[in-house]
């Protein structure tokens, strides 16, 4: 399954809104996409509840999986932004 890491920009991490923003996209892909935490880790990254126990910070590297790499693309450049200022 193809993977992409990335570290998390925004400044509060994937908390509240940035991880709602985040599981809301992965919702709609495709096909299942994976999160994974620096821990090891992993939650399914449409779950808002799973991505918001990863407890991830700002500057935290994670990794994303799925099958649909247009989709790892797109998510991985909503992680490469601060989804706080938007």
């Amino acid at each position: 399954m193809p993977e992409r890491t990335v570290v998390v920009a925004s400044s509060v991490g994937l908390h509240a809104r940035p991880a709602a923003l985040f599981s809301q996209a992965a919702a709609k892909a495709p096909a299942p996409v994976t999160l994974t935490a620096a821990s090891g880790r992993t939650v399914n990254a449409a779950s808002i509840l799973g991505v918001l126990s990863l407890g991830i910070d700002h500057g935290e590297r994670v990794t994303l999986a799925s099958d649909d790499t247009a989709t790892l693309d797109e998510l991985v450049a909503m992680l490469e932004r601060d989804l706080d200022q938007e």
